[in-house]
């Protein structure tokens, strides 16, 4: 069963271009390197220009925990941490399609 996951990040004023590069190496690293990572969309939107929305969807939920462990993954937390104002994450443990 797929499992979906969502982030709001509400980034600090003046910091989203530091954020978008760090998320999006993230995105791509995760497509790409994780076989349980279905999706990766970092979503913005120019009436809203310091909140980025992500939408991951993986195989289960194990999949989502073994991408947790992955060095992209660990490595981009201390690098957007002074760049985030606030974080929502939100995780569903069905997907209908």
């Amino acid at each position: 069963m797929p499992y979906a996951v969502t982030v709001v990040f509400d980034i600090k004023p003046g910091k989203m271009d530091d954020f978008m590069t760090h998320i999006l190496n993230n995105a791509r690293c995760s497509v790409r390197d994780e076989p349980g990572c279905r999706q990766f969309d970092v979503c913005t939107d120019p009436e809203q220009p310091n909140t980025v929305f992500l939408y991951e969807l993986y195989d289960d939920l194990a999949a989502f925990e073994a991408h947790q462990t992955m060095p992209h993954y660990k490595a981009t937390g201390p690098k957007v941490a002074d760049l985030v104002a606030d974080k929502t994450l939100r995780t569903f443990a069905q997907v209908d399609r």
